[in-house]
């Protein structure tokens, strides 16, 4: 056991599995008392495939499904059982986040059992797989409502314990796919896409308080990944818009390669580092730049732009070199 996070108190959300039980044991593991989090006991089971469309595997593929659905199995309670049994300090509180009532509960939890609250990392997520036009109010209100409405709950009331303290980290997951993805799931882009915005703001709001807040985007094997594939083999219409999704279910590194740079980011030498979007897996960590206008034109007078004019000056210099993200 390390003491990087002796005397901190920690709370991660999905923590019942995948990318969240990874972070949550590798926090114990520095010397943090850790509160987990999933929605309830048991496995979650999938969600993102239909029992009808697990029937439609070929016997080898159900047979990778099926041991991959097992390996990555657990909930809040065996990820703190799992920290127990390292000689750690853990706490297992069911409730789903999108609930503002269960927030308040989790976070009441950790402050109650342990006086504190030092670190915030929001793990939690759902998927789903849809044409644009023929996404649903319930597919959309159930991805969104964990990322970033969940987010949002879960800072909502950690922050004023950590505005108390004078210090604190919140660390939310987000994915490569806010930058948008060939997999058809647009309401999992724009939920990420949130979660970045969220960050973003929440980091310049509370800098002045001693609390950092960052966004991890990471790509592990988890739960996701067997059902990703399982989709792609069996789904009415193609998920994938064109070319390969970014890794192939073999090549994917574990969410334990995740873990120890958000072990960093909740530290005390990240003191410095916020409002900063970061990918992580296997052992490759990157820091996206800051969005910037990358060129801009300028009209040197006091009148609008005249029509012709400024369709001449975008043609021959705002998109000179262009690409579009869909080249």
């Amino acid at each position: 056991m390390g003491d990087i996070l002796k005397g901190k108190v920690a709370v991660v959300t999905g923590s019942g599995q995948g990318i969240g039980r990874a972070i949550a044991i590798a926090f114990a593991e520095e010397g943090a008392k850790v509160v987990t989090n999933n929605r309830k006991p048991g496995s979650t089971g999938a969600s993102m495939v239909t029992e009808e469309q697990v029937k439609k595997l070929s016997p080898a593929e159900l047979e990778t499904f099926k041991k991959g659905m097992e390996t990555e199995n657990g909930d809040a309670a065996t990820t703190a059982a799992a920290i127990k049994a390292l000689g750690g300090e853990a706490t297992a509180v069911f409730g789903d986040i999108s609930r503002i009532e269960d927030a308040e509960r989790l976070i009441k939890t950790a402050a109650d059992t342990y006086g504190r609250i030092d670190i915030l990392c929001n793990v939690a997520g759902g998927f789903g797989f849809s044409d644009l036009e023929d996404i649903t109010d319930e597919l959309w209100d159930r991805v969104n409502g964990v990322k970033p409405r969940g987010y949002f709950h879960t800072m909502k009331y950690a922050i004023p314990y950590m505005k108390k303290q004078k210090s604190g980290r919140i660390l939310n997951c987000a994915s490569p796919a806010f930058l948008g993805d060939v997999l058809k799931h647009a309401e999992y882009c724009a939920a990420n896409a949130g979660v970045v915005g969220l960050t973003r703001g929440a980091a310049i709001e509370l800098r002045p308080h001693g609390i950092t807040v960052n966004c991890f985007a990471p790509f592990a094997l988890t739960r996701a990944s067997y059902e990703l594939e399982a989709a792609k083999a069996t789904a009415d219409k193609p998920i994938i818009t064109e070319g390969k999704t970014f890794m192939e279910l073999g090549a994917t590194p574990g969410p334990e390669y995740v873990a120890p740079f958000v072990v960093y980011l909740a530290s005390d030498k990240s003191e410095k580092v916020s409002g900063s979007v970061f990918i992580v897996g296997g052992n490759m960590v990157g820091l996206y730049s800051t969005p910037a206008p990358d060129k801009m034109l300028f009209k040197q007078a006091p009148e609008k732009w005249d029509v012709g004019e400024l369709f001449e000056k975008v043609e021959t210099e705002l998109f000179a070199g262009y690409k579009s993200i869909t080249d």
